[in-house]
Parts: C-alpha cells; sequence; structure tokens
C-alpha cells in the first residue's frame, strides 16, 4: 500500500466517464428488468413451499423433476450446498388461499411423489413455508426500512455537512442499489429478505465511505481555502484512498469467501455484498464527491450573478445622477 500513501490521481476529471458507466450498467439492468417481468421474488415475498431432501444415491436434478411431474404448479429443482452431499431444494409456489393446513400441502406433495417416484430411498432435511399474506408485509417493511434509512442519511449528513453532501450521499446510495439491483437481475438471483438485508447493508457502508471523505473536505477547507472545491475535493479523496481500498479490500475479501463457502442459503446475501461492497467504493469517488461539486459549484455560480447585478445597480444609478447634475 506504499503507493497509495502520497496519491494524486486526479479522479474529478473522470467523473463524466464513470457517469456514463453507471447509466450504461443501470440502463441494461431496468431493461432486463422490463424484459424479465420485474426482479424474481423469493420464497419470502411470494409465499409458497420450500422443501430441502437429502437422497442416499447420487441423483440427477431431471429426475426429481420426473418424479414430481404430478405436483401441481411450476416447480424448480436445483442441487443444494455441497454436491457430494446429494441435497435438492424443490420449491412451489403457493396455489389457492392461505387456509388451514393448504401451506403443508405442497411439502407433503413433494414428500408423496418422490416415495412414488424412482428416486431412491430420501430424507427431508428441512421446509419453508410462507404465505403470500406474509410476504406481501415483510415486502412492504422492507420498502419502508429503506425509505426510511434514506430520510434519516439525507438528515444526518445535511446537518452535519453541507446540504450538498447530503444530496451527494443519497445519489450515492441510490446508485449503489440500482447497480446491484442490475447485476442481481443480469444473474439471475431471486429478491429475498437475505438480499434486503444486504442492500440495508450496503446503504450504511456506501454513506460511511462517503463521510470518511466529506470529513476530510471539510477539514480542508480550513487550510486549502483558496484552491478550487473540486481541486478540494479530489485532493480529500486522494488523501483517503489508502483507508477507502484497505476498507473496501478486507471486505470484499470476506464476503467473497462467504459466497464460495457459505452454500446456496448465504449466495444471494454474498453477492449483493460484494457487488455493493465495490459499488460503494466507486460511488464514493466519483458519484457522491462528483454531485456535491456540482450542487457548490452551481450555488457559487449563482451567487456570483446576484452579487454582480446587485454592484451593477449603484453604478447605473450614478450615472444618472451624474448626467443630472452635468444638465443642472
Amino acid at each position: 500500500m506504499a503507493r497509495f500513501k502520497t496519491p494524486n490521481f486526479d479522479f474529478i476529471k473522470w467523473r463524466w466517464h464513470a457517469f456514463a458507466l453507471s447509466l450504461l450498467v443501470i440502463v441494461g439492468g431496468v431493461f432486463m428488468l422490463v424484459a424479465r417481468g420485474g426482479l424474481p421474488l423469493g420464497i419470502d415475498f411470494s409465499g409458497g413451499t420450500i422443501v430441502v431432501v437429502r437422497f442416499e444415491q447420487p441423483t440427477t436434478e431431471d429426475a426429481v423433476r420426473n418424479a414430481l411431474a404430478r405436483v401441481e404448479g411450476e416447480k424448480v429443482v436445483q442441487q443444494y450446498g455441497d454436491p457430494a452431499a446429494n441435497e435438492v431444494l424443490i420449491r412451489l409456489p403457493q396455489l389457492g388461499p392461505e387456509t388451514g393446513t393448504s401451506l403443508e400441502s405442497g411439502a407433503v406433495a413433494v414428500v408423496a411423489a418422490l416415495e412414488s417416484g424412482d428416486v431412491g430411498s430420501f430424507e427431508v432435511i428441512s421446509q419453508e413455508l410462507v404465505g403470500p399474506v406474509i410476504g406481501a408485509e415483510l415486502q412492504q417493511r422492507g420498502v419502508n426500512s429503506f425509505v426510511f434509512a434514506m430520510a434519516g442519511i439525507l438528515v444526518y449528513v445535511g446537518l452535519r455537512f453541507r446540504f450538498s453532501f447530503a444530496i451527494g450521499a443519497i445519489v450515492a446510495v441510490a446508485h449503489d442499489i440500482l447497480v446491484t439491483v442490475s447485476l442481481l437481475t443480469f444473474f439471475g438471483y431471486e429478491l429475498s429478505l437475505n438480499v434486503v438485508a444486504a442492500m440495508l447493508t450496503i446503504t450504511g457502508y456506501s454513506v460511511n465511505d462517503s463521510i470518511v471523505v466529506f470529513d476530510r473536505v471539510r477539514e480542508n477547507l480550513r487550510v486549502m481555502r483558496r484552491d478550487a472545491f473540486d481541486q478540494l475535493v479530489n485532493a480529500s479523496i486522494n488523501q483517503t484512498l489508502a483507508r477507502t481500498i484497505i476498507t473496501s479490500g478486507t471486505t470484499s475479501f470476506a464476503v467473497l469467501a462467504l459466497y464460495l463457502f457459505g452454500g446456496e442459503v448465504l449466495r444471494g446475501f454474498a453477492f449483493t455484498m460484494f457487488v455493493g461492497v465495490i459499488s460503494g467504493t466507486y460511488s464514493t469517488i466519483f458519484i457522491a464527491a462528483a454531485v456535491a461539486i456540482l450542487i457548490t459549484e452551481g450555488r457559487a455560480a449563482k451567487r456570483k450573478q446576484v452579487v454582480a447585478a446587485v454592484s451593477a445597480r449603484p453604478q447605473r444609478r450614478s450615472k444618472r445622477q451624474n448626467r443630472k447634475a452635468r444638465a443642472s
């Protein structure tokens, strides 16, 4: 990391290129979302049944699908966990109203179909049952959590630093969420509670990175008053770059290990976190700082125009007075 002790990279120079790259990823994600009819909802939100089965002998996914052919509804069958464990995950949508024992009917049908099919001996490791009413409630809570988090960030950063910094932090967080959702769509992940939890974690992580840079900007405002604001912000980013790289790097390695060895259940969470950490670092350097610069410089330009207009008025009045004085 010796290279990052005294860096002097011109990050602000590449802000428009960064905007274009982010826009390309987000627009591509939106098109894919529209084409696929939205981000697929996990069992937590859509409701239904998940059954994890362990077979004594290796069994193919096609054999399991054939055994479940008589089970009503669209079924998802996929390998679960370590291939050597011979575990298969079976997902069924929730069919019919959520009344009485209807939530367990899917799991019972799966077990009965496998017992009558030619797939060998097996045991049910776990089953997860979520009704669509509960799923809708969880979905609303996830949206509310994100909205409240955004409002809290806006108030906190606006009061502690500048309003332009608060807007930059919010834009950076929105950027990270949109990029993450786009990549989730590209790679075919579902929206689950684990993914929502990862997105809320990304929110805090991204804001923390932005606050570190903004705090250095506030310190440099006292000693670099004569420098242009964009140069001051660029210097602040370079001064905190080593900390940003170390923090993002160690977090990325931990999340990558979780993705590779954490199992199928945590894969969506780990992927979301990994993308969010990379995007959060990127948005702190190129998005949050650039937005703060644009707003600050725009306000400064308006103030100069107002001052110039006000200062020009007395001069016009003095000329009129001079003409009157000459005429008299």
